[in-house]
């Protein structure tokens, strides 16, 4: 088990984050096609560092979670949503990914948001256990809604309250 240290991304860290993604590419876990040069640059106007905590593990970035407001309305304000998480798989197994979903929350705490959803594919058996060992529950499924590489996969929904 590693001890990551957790923070907010800079944009110093775009071209690592844009390495990780593009190493870590799975059809377990993405809806879009692999990622083929010419690459686009990690950080956007709509995916700034201020969505970003990275772990860092040594000298090393061992992974990433992205952390938004699922809508601009305020009446959805109470709610934080969890769009990416990434583990190097040189770190994979030891708890970098449990350390972002719990520092997720607390940064969702933080920003005086008090539930926390995310979405997940069915078939992402290892990221499903994990967010639910995190007290995440399924609350919704939409049944094939993704067709990727011949196969149609569910879109789960999953969400947890942060309130006391």
């Amino acid at each position: 088990m590693v001890n990551p240290i957790i923070r907010t991304a800079t944009e110093a860290d775009g071209a690592a984050l844009a390495e990780l993604d593009r190493r870590t590419w799975s059809p377990l876990h993405a809806v879009q096609p692999r990622p083929e040069p010419p690459y686009e640059p990690f950080f956007t106007e709509r995916n700034r560092p201020e969505h970003i905590l990275v772990a860092e593990a040594g000298d090393r970035l061992a992974g990433y979670i992205r952390l938004v407001a699922p809508t601009p309305l305020a009446c959805n304000a109470h709610v934080r949503q969890i769009q990416g998480l990434a583990v190097d798989d040189d770190f994979r197994g030891q708890g970098v990914a449990r350390a972002l979903l719990r520092a997720a929350a607390e940064e969702t705490l933080r920003q005086g948001a008090v539930r926390l959803t995310l979405r997940v594919l069915g078939h992402n058996a290892p990221a499903r256990s994990l967010y639910a060992s995190e007290g995440f529950v399924v609350e919704g499924v939409l049944p094939g809604e993704f067709l990727l590489e011949g196969a149609y996969v569910d879109d789960v929904m999953m969400g947890r309250s942060l309130a006391p």
